[in-house]
């Protein structure tokens, strides 16, 4: 169909990427769901009228492969969502260093791989009316948690990247958007059950929230959401202007020994 919107979303298996997919093929997106979990993606596929394409998204000959599968398909990308993501518990002194290599690769590198490979499809779109990339990125980003060092090293990493690529394209019709949740519910991040802080459970949020916040950038032309905003932005303006008090308050947060 000629007037078919085309998204991509990475990490579509279950949490974030899920619930993204299903809030744009109700919107009337056609979604190319991308992810390693084949029967969790054809069991959505089904439901939604999506696509399935299985990658590993660190694996860089892999991304190459599929967007020149899903091009092949669908010659203009409309959107591309980077949301595939893992966890990474425990301090820089504690986390196991395999995984540490492997948080960079799949949350940081993985949106990398997938936006060099799709940029053909994005530019053809935005010849058309306009593409778009989405980098979930997360609070992490802009604010260092301790317990979780690695990972937020990788999402400061992806938010530099987002940043830089917002800039680089500019004027050129694909627009970036970089998505900053604070703590979700999902099957790979279970926040409520390892967080051992109590204030820290209250502001956990589920994913269609943050689908929301994806599509409502898309739409209204966002280049950075914070969500919830509060108090997730004012954390990260915090870490900005007093590095020292959220330090002092990452060091005393920690996820449960059971859980790490």
């Amino acid at each position: 169909m000629p007037d078919e919107r085309i998204a991509v979303v990475t990490g579509a298996s279950s949490g974030i990427g899920e619930a993204t997919a299903r809030l744009l093929a109700e919107r009337g997106w056609r979604c190319v769901l991308v992810a390693r979990r084949e029967d969790r993606l054809r069991a959505l596929a089904d439901e939604i009228g999506g696509e399935v394409e299985l990658c590993d998204v660190a694996d860089r000959e892999a991304v190459d492969a599929l967007a020149a599968r899903v091009i092949e398909r669908h010659p203009a990308i409309h959107v591309l969502v980077n949301n595939a993501g893992i966890p990474a518990r425990g301090t820089f002194l504690a986390v196991d260093l395999d995984r540490v290599r492997r948080v960079m690769e799949v949350n940081y590198l993985g949106g990398v791989w997938c936006t060099r490979a799709f940029m053909p499809g994005l530019r053809a779109a935005a010849e058309t009316g306009g593409a778009h990339v989405v980098n979930m990125v997360s609070v992490a980003g802009t604010a260092a948690f301790a317990p979780a060092g690695a990972y937020a090293a990788s999402k400061h990493a992806q938010l530099a990247f987002s940043r830089s690529l917002a800039a680089s394209l500019r004027g050129s019709g694909v627009a970036v958007h970089a998505v900053l949740p604070g703590f979700v519910e999902t099957e790979g991040f279970p926040q409520k059950g390892v967080l051992r802080s109590r204030l820290l459970g209250r502001f956990v949020i589920q994913p269609p929230r943050v689908a929301e916040a994806v599509v409502g950038a898309v739409e209204k032309g966002k280049a950075e959401v914070t969500v919830p905003w509060f108090p997730y932005r004012l954390v990260s303006i915090a870490q900005a202007v007093m590095p020292r008090v959220v330090g002092r308050f990452s060091g005393m947060s920690d996820y449960r020994s059971d859980a790490v």
